[in-house]
């Protein structure tokens, strides 16, 4: 059923005009039966029908079924857009009276919505300073803090908000639809002709242009705000051999803290900072300084001279912390120069980390990845390679779900992304209900659908495999997982097997494996540059804890025979078995 559903799906992402044709379609039926039913009451329903999960399972010991043509529908919440009043009009902006959104209030009717918009960019006036047209080079950034882009719905506020949210002084938009925070200006200012491309999300108003930047000095309330975000604790490590190549900018600081050193690193736009007793040491992860090799912390442990409960390390043992600088040695992405000879496949299992694998190699080559299919809001968050045809021969490799011979065999290569199947059923149950990055609500795995009465009815009686009950989404979904990887194993050619979880785990030399199959020199300054930037936008902050196990004890027989099948069949072509966390549960 799985199988037909994701066939039936691609057909019409593929055919829009039927697709839409087809929606209003089955509108209208649903309305019909939804307007029936209030006349008539509900219809009759077989107890099957009724509770399709109790329709009949997989015996153990069957056949795995064939779901080989199967692709998943996409989506994404977009938290930026969804913000709150609250963090929009937060401590970084302050009105005079303090009482912003009281002022805002709830309006009604059109001249209302006028007087808000009005307000709003009152606001926003008082919230940021543009301050000019600026150059950008992609290979030395005028504003070298976090970036992210949005091709659809980027805005003058979404962008001004996220860098102010993280302490950052400016704010600069570029191409309508990037946006870029930093601490200062690293670039010359250029006539305001240069920066005239529209904002995506904002008909009217300019975001930059080609290489240029629109930029804004955010008005922080208070001098005390302006705060460099959350410093990462990466932890305590020997004092490299040379100190000065290591770590290039030293400072002396007599009143030592972790916020001085961070902060001073931080205006010299440097990713690390190390504390060394009373220095003060700033550069990046190099092959000099790699931070691989962690120390007991206790080797670190002297007291910061300016605070009490800090550790701010010694001359032989630094104390290093990430700061909110961005590492660009690895931000550059391009297509391929000429098209590619090899068509090559990032396959996996649905919720295997497929996205977050993608945006790791376009980090690690600097080129990006394509797709078998064509997701909007991918493309939209700076996937570039989405919206080409996946045999374009302009990508690095090509994201796929696909299972079947015919599919398989069309590639020259293939990196099989395999990831434990519990977690990855679940990730990807949250994908489908909560989007990339969200999660499935609580009555979904419950096997409560979204739809209520006589609509959930039509939606089982047609669609039983989009319904969102948990109970049906395995049953259709873990045999799905043993013979994407079986049949990868069988049908592909020259296929090297990453684990996500050792991906996870050993970045640097799980990476270095995918980066040499793709055929790309692989350079250590930027796998560690990638490590730094490891999570991305579309990596899921650890599943949500359920207040109970959502796998039955059915569920964890059937599974668990799965996973023997799939350990076997890697170990019979003499490849590392899966790991040994898979099982028991």
């Amino acid at each position: 059923m799985a199988k037909l559903w994701f066939k039936f799906q691609r057909y019409f992402r593929r055919k829009p005009v039927r697709f839409f044709t087809f929606l209003a379609l089955y509108l209208t039926a649903g309305s019909l039966v939804f307007l029936h039913s209030g006349f008539v009451g509900q219809p009759a329903v077989s107890e099957n029908q009724a509770n399709p999960a109790a329709a009949g399972g997989l015996a153990e010991g069957a056949e795995l079924p064939f779901l080989g043509d199967m692709h998943l529908g996409r989506g994404f919440r977009d938290t930026g857009e969804a913000s709150s009043m609250a963090r929009r009009y937060g401590p970084w902006f302050k009105g005079k009276d303090g009482n912003e959104r009281a002022k805002l209030g709830d309006y009604g009717g059109a001249w209302s919505r006028a007087l808000k918009g009005r307000v709003v960019r009152e606001k926003e006036e008082e919230r940021a300073k543009y301050i000019g047209c600026y150059l950008d080079d992609t290979q030395s950034r005028a504003l070298r803090g976090v970036s992210f882009f949005d091709y659809k719905k980027m805005t003058i506020f979404r962008c001004q908000d996220n860098c102010a949210e993280r302490g950052y002084l400016y704010a600069g938009l570029e191409f309508g639809a990037e946006c870029y925070c930093g601490h200062k200006i690293q670039a010359a200012n250029v006539s305001e002709a240069e920066c005239d491309m529209e904002c995506k999300g904002e008909r009217g108003s300019v975001c930059g242009g080609a290489n240029h930047l629109s930029v804004y000095r955010l008005q922080l309330a208070q001098e005390s705000a302006r705060r460099y975000g959350s410093a990462v604790f990466r932890g305590c490590f020997r004092r490299p051999d040379n100190l000065s190549l290591a770590l290039p900018v030293t400072a002396a600081m007599l009143n030592m803290s972790v916020d001085k050193c961070v902060d001073f690193c931080t205006e010299k736009e440097y990713p690390l900072a190390a504390l060394a007793g009373n220095a003060c040491h700033c550069g990046f992860p190099t092959t000099r300084f790699p931070l691989h090799d962690r120390e007991d912390e206790q080797l670190c442990a002297q007291k910061c001279s300016a605070e009490e409960f800090e550790s701010c390390g010694t001359p032989s043992y630094f104390i290093v912390y990430q700061t909110q600088v961005q590492d660009n040695r690895c931000m550059d992405r391009r297509f391929l120069p000429g098209k590619s000879q090899q068509l090559i496949a990032l396959a996996s299992f649905p919720g295997a980390g497929n996205t977050w694998a993608r945006h790791l190699i376009e980090l690690a080559t600097g080129f990006y990845t394509g797709s078998y299919y064509f997701d909007g809001s991918l493309y939209n968050k700076g996937f570039k390679g989405e919206r080409d045809h996946w045999r374009s021969g302009r990508t690095i490799c090509i994201k796929t779900h696909e299972s079947g011979q015919k599919e398989i065999e069309a590639f020259d290569a293939a990196i099989l992304l395999i990831r434990n199947p519990y977690k990855a059923l679940m990730a990807e149950f949250n994908r489908k209900y909560g989007g990339h990055i969200g999660f499935a609500a609580h009555a979904h795995w419950k096997g409560k659908g979204a739809v209520p009465g006589s609509w959930q009815i039509l939606f089982r009686s047609i669609f039983t495999a989009s319904v969102g009950e948990w109970p049906e989404f395995v049953r259709n979904y873990a045999p799905w997982w043993a013979t994407h990887t079986l049949d990868w194993l069988k049908f592909g050619k020259k296929v090297l097997v990453v684990h996500f979880e050792d991906l996870k785990q050993d970045l640097f030399v799980q990476l270095g494996r995918m980066v040499s199959l793709l055929g790309v020199a692989v350079r250590e300054d930027r796998l560690l540059c990638v490590e730094s930037q490891k999570d991305g936008n579309f990596k899921r902050s650890g599943l949500r804890k359920l207040e109970y196990d959502p796998y039955t004890a059915d569920m964890q027989k059937t599974i668990s025979a799965y996973i023997k099948m799939v350990d076997a069949a890697l170990k019979g072509r003499n490849l590392t078995g899966v790991p040994d966390d898979y099982y028991p549960r």
